[in-house]
């Protein structure tokens, strides 16, 4: 394992660097040591390389650079007529990967930080986009002034996530319980039966992902036990099935609200006719009249 030499007094032509200079550069390098975060996984460290803490959790975030491209693709025309913007949820998705691969190689602070905020600011971004405009709050007049909301949010909530780091990816995954709740709210006023078909496989892709998160962060030594420590990479593939097919989803209930002219219909790629793949919006391009966010 790669050791960050101590911060000691090092003497220059000026002389010796004064004890606070060196204090700041100690904490510093701290907070990007290897194994400086106070989370660890089940995974086994050190196993394959010297260099690599958790070697399936950190290779298993190649997940997020294959479905984010795909459905950056696939959602592309959707995005042309309602919002470029949308490409944002994919590249901040691939931006999680790079992080949550640094993270699980290092476990460092700096990484763990890095991981959940990307993940808080993805979050952000979908409920910029996708949030229902009828629910917004009576303050709210236009999806700008949302947008400002958004991300006042998601800045306070970054700067707290310092607070309590331990705490951070147990409430980022509670904000899928009020995703949930609006998805619910959605599905009452949609009557199309792929649409709900897509939701029951979404949850269930959501669920088993959370189980997997879950079971490896609190039944860790039953794993070991039988030494399957590997759950935690199983969740990074999950969520980014899980993500692809939420994303489509509400994407669709969007589409039905603010350009229904586009005729939204619901695809799947690259088996349409058997529902088999990643869904994605076919829509009519070149649609004149639009709403305004």
């Amino acid at each position: 394992m790669p050791v960050i030499p101590p911060v000691g007094p090092r003497v220059f032509e000026g002389g010796v660097v004064s004890s606070s200079v060196l204090g700041s550069a100690g904490e510093m390098a701290g907070v990007f040591a290897y194994q400086s975060s106070e989370v660890d996984w089940c995974e086994d460290n050190y196993q394959h390389y010297d260099t690599v803490a958790e070697f399936y959790n950190t290779v298993s975030n190649v997940s997020f650079f294959i479905f984010s491209p795909i459905m950056m693709y696939l959602l592309h025309p959707y995005a042309r007529e309602r919002t470029r913007a949308v490409h944002l949820v994919w590249l901040m998705m691939m931006v999680v990967g790079v992080f949550s691969a640094y993270y699980h190689m290092t476990l460092s602070y700096m990484g763990q930080m890095l991981d959940e905020l990307s993940i808080l600011w993805v979050l952000a971004i979908g409920y910029t986009l996708w949030f229902p405009r009828r629910l917004f709050p009576a303050f709210i007049r236009s999806r700008s002034q949302f947008a400002c909301l958004m991300f006042l949010a998601a800045t306070i909530s970054t700067l707290s996530s310092f607070a309590k780091p331990t705490i951070n990816a147990y409430a980022l995954n509670c904000v899928s319980l009020h995703i949930l709740y609006i998805l619910q709210l959605e599905l009452r006023s949609c009557s199309d039966p792929r649409i709900h078909r897509l939701a029951l496989v979404t949850v269930a892709w959501w669920a088993l992902a959370i189980s997997c998160w879950l079971s490896d962060r609190l039944l860790c030594s039953f794993w070991k036990r039988i030494h399957f420590c590997y759950l935690h990479s199983f969740w990074h593939v999950l969520i980014s099935v899980a993500s692809a097919h939420g994303c489509a989803l509400f994407a669709y209930f969007d589409a039905q609200s603010e350009i229904p002219e586009a005729k939204p219909e619901l695809r799947y790629w690259p088996e349409n006719r058997w529902n088999l793949g990643m869904p994605y919006l076919s829509v009519r391009e070149g649609s004149t009249q639009r709403k305004q966010c």
